[in-house]
């Protein structure tokens, strides 16, 4: 059973176990995917309401076309639940490989360095689809059911830590790359997505804390 179909209980038992996957790659993604259906909630509680419908229409469509947008998002989040598992089982996978020859050692490093880019690139999936997710919520915030405003900062608060948490799956899984040049061209983009949430998050919460002010 793909984890993504499991219960939410099963699916915590399941990170709550002696198996190191699931873990914190496919914790972020569920994290993110969450926070991007809490956004897509706050636009449904919008559709129809007359303070929106009141609106410019160029807004309202733009509105729509990013609710639409975060689906898709949405389910390319759920799709790397699974994956970033997957990815981590294949790196298991190419250090159970034989060593016993030098012919063997060489297929084993590079099966090895092949299966931990894999394992790098699902991560940092996670945090680019977090990061457009959270541009793409930001006409929901600004023109959103104003009754739903804590679920969206929610939202950028799940999409943000699944963003810094899947970072950090990138970050620990670099350390073990023969590309060192690669590695550190990746870090750097980590770093910018990084600083981009973690801005994008605390601005945005400042706001919603501001307005729920007694």
């Amino acid at each position: 059973m793909k984890l993504i179909e499991m219960s939410l209980m099963n699916f915590a038992n399941e990170v709550d176990s002696l198996s190191p996957a699931p873990g914190g790659g496919s914790c972020s993604a569920y994290s993110s995917a969450v926070g991007v259906s809490l956004s897509r909630m706050m636009a449904k509680l919008s559709f129809g309401k007359k303070k929106f419908e009141i609106h410019d229409e160029s807004i309202k469509k733009d509105f729509e076309i990013a609710y639409e947008e975060l689906n898709v998002i949405k389910e390319e989040l759920f799709n790397l639940v699974d994956k970033d598992t997957e990815s981590f089982n294949e790196v298991m996978k190419a250090i159970k490989m034989p060593k016993d020859t030098e012919e063997e050692k060489l297929l084993r490093k590079d099966a090895l360095e092949f299966a931990t880019w894999g394992s790098i690139e699902v991560p940092y999936q996670i945090a680019k689809l977090s990061q457009e997710a959270m541009e793409k919520m930001e006409i929901i915030l600004n023109y959103g059911n104003e009754n739903a405003l804590t679920d969206i900062g929610v939202a950028y608060l799940m999409c943000a830590s699944g963003a810094e948490g899947a970072i950090l799956n990138v970050k620990i899984n670099l350390g073990s790359v023969a590309d060192i040049e690669r590695g550190k061209n990746l870090e750097s983009q980590c770093n910018k997505i990084l600083e981009h949430v973690r801005a994008k998050r605390d601005t945005v919460l400042d706001r919603i804390h501001d307005n729920l002010k007694m």
